[in-house]
């Protein structure tokens, strides 16, 4: 029997085809290695590679686990249903397994010749687990381990973003980011034109073929007219990228990095596409103001790799690393972010106050911590829809995304109607609360386009305002549709009085025992516990919903 808590129904048919690649866990992987050297455990590998990486832990003593492994797991068994080693090991390797552990005891005294001999001939690691261990030991054992990992990141991570934030208060502090970033990530960090030409870099320099996959990349996330380059397919990367290393700096651009800028340049000869290739960079787009993560890409090219961050501007933020770690993508944006602020171009003093109250959120800042900078409030959020010219809100923190608009305005700023937009304005909010008044602001705008009106604002109507109209009329529908009219009016009579019998049934005109059947007729009808005030409140909106 399987002992996961996630394992799917028994009953259900195996599936004849591999799992599908599930999502990661948040947690990073732990390599097999450092679960090897817990003296406690007693683990000892027995073939295999030694370099593999655990994401979960599974725990099964079925015949077939295949249909039940999502990939990446330490699949633990004692081996009670193990009649063909060669074929249970090329189940569990076609699944993804990263490991196998075999618990040696109760079912066997060591490990089958056959099975260490099956998984060296898959390459998967096969792992003895002695008699004193148990298997939720070796799980435990994993989870702190992935926990340590996730703290070390997040440390590492934070590290970082102080060290990023203070390079750029430096007085030169594009070239300062870039050395900062390249020695954090253990690589080559270069500020880009989307032709591809270096405008700042640090780091070691890169090879001929690296340097022409960073050229080729760069196109990929800023394409331009001078340089079309077809996008692949967009799929969102990993939350990692490079890892440590020693820090230098290239002092000024490479003219090996340049790439001659014309009408229908070809691609650097040496740099295959990875469509090419038959595959494609994994790219990401995102929806950072001003360009900030725009589109991410990535890729590895001659086992280096690398990633181009679209900035505004337009510029590219490339970088080349020996390694990926967990958590390099997030201080890769943040350096993005902090580039894009410092390449654009300089904005007056109220903008520039607003550029360092997002830098303050964006390194861990919370509202109230940026009111100095972006003011207190109280602010409106307006939400519109239309064509034409935008209106004009009074304000420069506007999100304009096609036909739709979304602005924070003072709250002293009137916004009035504007011709081929319909509008929707929240209440006045802090800074702490506009997240609710974002959500206002899209009702408010769904009750103008309904009423047809060019403008509406939040009114505060109560817990029913919160609740879609044809929403509520279908659940009260498929709700109320067991009981006929009679009980119906009854239920509703009933709940109305507060369950009272006797005056339930002066108002009906019948005796208080028809009551009783009545309102117990419902009950079985509905399934439900008419005692029990939660399903008390949901029947009695329900059949106010109906009239």
């Amino acid at each position: 029997m399987d002992g996961s808590s996630t394992m799917p129904d028994p009953t259900d048919p195996p599936s004849p085809t591999a799992p599908a690649a599930p999502t990661a866990p948040p947690t990073p992987p732990v390599a097999l290695a450092a679960l090897l050297a817990r003296a406690d455990l007693g683990l000892r590998q027995l073939a295999g590679p030694p370099d593999a990486s655990i994401r979960w832990v599974h725990t099964s003593e079925m015949a077939d686990p295949f249909p039940y492994l999502l990939g990446g797991e330490l699949l633990l068994t004692a081996g009670v249903q193990l009649p063909d080693p060669e074929v249970y090991v090329s189940r569990v390797a076609a699944a993804g397994a990263a490991a196998l552990g075999f618990g040696v005891a109760p079912v066997y005294d060591a490990v089958p010749p056959a099975l260490v001999a099956a998984c060296a001939r898959h390459g998967l690691p096969l792992l003895e687990v002695p008699p004193q261990t148990t298997f939720s030991g070796v799980a435990r054992a994993v989870w702190l381990l992935m926990a340590r990992a996730r703290e070390d990141e997040l440390r590492r991570v934070s590290g970082g973003q102080r060290a990023l934030a203070t390079a750029a208060a430096r007085p030169e502090p594009v070239g300062a980011v870039l050395r900062v970033l390249a020695g954090r990530l253990g690589g080559w960090a270069a500020l880009m034109t989307p032709a591809g030409s270096v405008v700042d870099s640090a780091g070691p320099g890169p090879s001929d073929s690296v340097r022409a996959g960073v050229r080729g990349l760069v196109r990929v996330v800023a394409p331009s007219a001078d340089f079309p380059h077809p996008a692949p397919p967009r799929r969102p990367p990993a939350d990692d990228a490079p890892a440590a290393g020693r820090r230098t700096r290239g002092s000024a651009p490479d003219p090996a990095a340049q790439t001659p800028e014309g009408p229908n340049s070809p691609a650097p000869p040496e740099y295959t596409p990875p469509e090419a290739r038959g595959g494609a960079a994994e790219c990401h787009s995102g929806k950072g103001r001003g360009g900030v993560g725009a589109l991410t890409a990535s890729d590895t090219v001659a086992g280096t790799h690398l990633t181009a961050y679209a900035l505004a501007g337009p510029r590219v933020l490339a970088l080349a690393t020996p390694h990926r770690a967990p958590g390099d993508h997030t201080i890769a944006g943040v350096a993005a972010v902090l580039l894009t602020l410092l390449t654009a171009e300089r904005p007056g003093a109220d903008e520039a106050a607003r550029s360092a109250a997002l830098v303050r959120m964006l390194l861990g800042g919370t509202p109230l911590d940026t009111a100095e900078l972006l003011g207190a409030g109280p602010w409106t959020v307006v939400h519109a829809r239309g064509q034409g010219p935008a209106p004009d809100l009074g304000t420069p923190l506007v999100e304009a995304d096609g036909p739709r608009l979304r602005a924070l305005a003072p709250a002293d700023r009137e916004v009035t109607p504007h011709p081929g937009w319909t509008l929707g304005i929240s209440a006045p909010a802090a800074l702490d609360g506009l997240a609710v008044a974002d959500t206002q602001a899209a009702r408010a705008l769904e009750r103008a386009e309904a009423t047809r009106a060019a403008l509406a604002r939040h009114r505060s109507a109560g817990f029913g305002a919160l609740v879609d109209p044809g929403e509520a009329a279908a659940y009260a529908r498929e709700l109320l549709a067991p009981l006929t009219e009679t009980l119906r009016t009854t239920l509703r009579t009933w709940l109305s009085l507060h369950g009272s019998w006797d005056r339930s049934a002066v108002a009906l005109g019948v005796h208080r025992n028809t009551v009783r059947q009545r309102i117990g007729r419902c009950a079985a009808l509905l399934g439900s516990d008419l005692d029990d005030m939660d399903v008390r409140t949901e029947l009695w909106l329900a059949l106010k919903q109906q009239g």
